[in-house]
Formats: C-alpha cells, sequence, structure tokens
C-alpha cells in the first residue's frame, strides 16, 4: 500500500508517518517502480500499535522502546504513566477549581480577574506571612471566594494564618454548608477547625449550626461550640460548659460563657444548680472542686449565695477559703 492509502486506513496523517518514519519507528518494506514508499500489513499493524501505545500517554521515544527492545518490561512504564496520570488530573482539577472561583467573584473585568488570581495564589502560599496578608485583604477590591476562605480555614495550621482566616470568613458572612461538610469530615483537625470558624460567623443560622454541634460525637467539637453559644445567649450549653469547667478544659473560657448567661435570672439558678450538683459528684478531685467553686463567682442570685454558704465549711481547706473569699466579694462574707 501506498501512503496515502495507508493514511485513509490508519487514520495517521501522510505527514505524521512521515515523522514516524524519520524517528525510524516505521519503516516501509519498498518502493514502487515510481520510488513510492510501499507499506506491508506488517507495516500497517505496527502502525496501529505505535497509536494504540501512544493512546495510553507514551512518548514517541517509549513507543520505540516498547516496540523494539526485547527485554522491555511494562510495568514500571505504566506505573510511571499512572502516577502522571494522577498529576495531570490533579493539575487540572486545580485548574477547574480555581476558574470556578474566580467565576463565582463575577469580576467586571480583567484587571479584577487577575486580582483575584493574586489572591487565591498568595492562599495557597508555603509562606505564613504571605497566606495571612491574603487573608485580611480578602475584603478589599477583589474579595476571595468564600469557598477558597472555607479551604484555606479548614487546612491551615499556622494559628495566626488561621486566626486572618476565620476574621475574613466572619466578614464575609458565608460559607457555613461547606462548614457543615467539615463538621463531618474523619479528621479531628478539620472538625476542630470548621467549629472554631463557625463560631466566628454572626448571625441565627450559624448559632443553628452550633446548637447542632453540641450533641457532636466529637468532645473536643462540643467544647468549642459551647463557649461560643454562651456568648450568644444560648442556655442550652449550660451542661457542657459546666463539664469544661469540672474537666479544666478551656475552663476559663467556659466560666466567662456561664456568667454572660447568668445575666438571666432562670437561667443563672439553672447554672447555681448545675454547679452544686457537679460538687456533689464524690467522682472530682480537689482541683476540679475548686474550680466549680471559682466559677460561682459570677453566678447571682440566691442558689450560689446558698452554695458558697455552704463550701465555707468544706472540709477541703481550698475550697473553704475560696468560697469565704467569694462571699465578702459578693458582700455577703
Amino acid at each position: 500500500m501506498l501512503i496515502g492509502e495507508v493514511a485513509r486506513r490508519s487514520g495517521v496523517s501522510a505527514r505524521m508517518l512521515r515523522h514516524y518514519e524519520s524517528l525510524g519507528l516505521v519503516r516501509p518494506t519498498g518502493r514502487n517502480d515510481a520510488g513510492y514508499r510501499e507499506y506491508s500489513g506488517e507495516d500497517v499493524r505496527r502502525i496501529f500499535h505505535i497509536e494504540s501505545l501512544r493512546s495510553l500517554g507514551l512518548s514517541l521515544r517509549e513507543v520505540g522502546r516498547a516496540l523494539d527492545d526485547p527485554g522491555f518490561s511494562p510495568a514500571d512504564l505504566v506505573d510511571d504513566l499512572v502516577r502522571r496520570t494522577r498529576e495531570r488530573i490533579a493539575s487540572e482539577t486545580e485548574l477547574l477549581t480555581r476558574l470556578s472561583r474566580i467565576g463565582a467573584a463575577e469580576p467586571e473585568g480583567w484587571e479584577e480577574v487577575l486580582r483575584t488570581v493574586a489572591l487565591l495564589q498568595a492562599l495557597g502560599s508555603s509562606s505564613p506571612g504571605t497566606r495571612q496578608r491574603a487573608a485580611l485583604s480578602s475584603g478589599g477590591e477583589a474579595p476571595v471566594p468564600v469557598e477558597a476562605l472555607v479551604e484555606a480555614v479548614l487546612s491551615e495550621r499556622d494559628p495566626s494564618v488561621a486566626g486572618a482566616l476565620r476574621w475574613a470568613l466572619a466578614r464575609a458572612g458565608d460559607g457555613l454548608a461547606l462548614l457543615a461538610e467539615g463538621l463531618d469530615s474523619p479528621v479531628a483537625e478539620v472538625r476542630a477547625r470548621a467549629v472554631r470558624a463557625v463560631a466566628g460567623i454572626p448571625g441565627e443560622a450559624a448559632s443553628a449550626l452550633l446548637r447542632e454541634a453540641l450533641g457532636h460525637p466529637d468532645a473536643a467539637v462540643r467544647r468549642y461550640a459551647a463557649p461560643a453559644l454562651g456568648a450568644r445567649g444560648v442556655a442550652e450549653a449550660v451542661p457542657t460548659l459546666i463539664d469544661m469547667v469540672a474537666e479544666a478544659v478551656r475552663d476559663v473560657d467556659a466560666a466567662d460563657a456561664l456568667g454572660v448567661l447568668a445575666a438571666e435570672p432562670g437561667t443563672a439558678e439553672r447554672i447555681a444548680a448545675g454547679l452544686v450538683d457537679r460538687l456533689a459528684d464524690g467522682t472530682l478531685d480537689a482541683a476540679a472542686r475548686r474550680r466549680v467553686t471559682q466559677a460561682l463567682a459570677d453566678i447571682p442570685g440566691p442558689k450560689a449565695s446558698r452554695a458558697l454558704a455552704e463550701l465555707a465549711r468544706d472540709g477541703d481547706r481550698g475550697v473553704a477559703v475560696t468560697a469565704v473569699y467569694l462571699l465578702g466579694l459578693r458582700g455577703e462574707g
């Protein structure tokens, strides 16, 4: 067969067939009387083999080795192709994500596109300072898409950068649906970052998500949600806050939140009753009893006063001294 017929049958252009020949991949068996190349059936089969291997991502050099080296083993090359393909997919996925985020920002001109791209690149920088500056500048002329902020919040390990990202997300006032997915992450660190980010977002929707977090199976999630809810005046957080005080888990934050909630008289009595119940728990050690006693300091009302009066006679001198001091501060010494 002449080169034109081979091109028609194989779908490979005559120009590419000549290129294959120049590389030594295909060698026509001969020429006819007019001097034109003639390809045998074996030549055509080799062309199809070349195209099949190229479809797997092999370079022409690798194709030549695969077809001509008797000792060639495909296993390593296939593994390498798998790795390269995964890298290419990851790169394309990253590009698609970036394009989607730029589109979500609804840029009005190329200047906005360039600013958004620069911010997205800065958020992905290896430098904590660069990431922090990007977060703090996210509310400027080219706001960072919320999806990018949430992704950055859930993956950030540097505390200073994480704080800046939570601030930026709170300013955006969005991203709760994505943060809710973060609360269900199998990774404990991601769950903790998600609930802290939710805690920084104002509004009833965020409060509702924090209420759900109070029932989360992860104790760390519950203990980040409770102080945030206490600061918002949500009395449902009281039991978790009392547990935090007794167990010395962010107990200062928990006690402060109980103090905020105690501004409502009914809630104050409920808090005092809960603290008294914990004091009656025979499993508490001396340090835990002192912490619970101290938590009564900011709880107004007769129930807290009666509890402190009884604790002033407690067998644990540390508890008794603390109670006497607190009664003095309340003018009830």
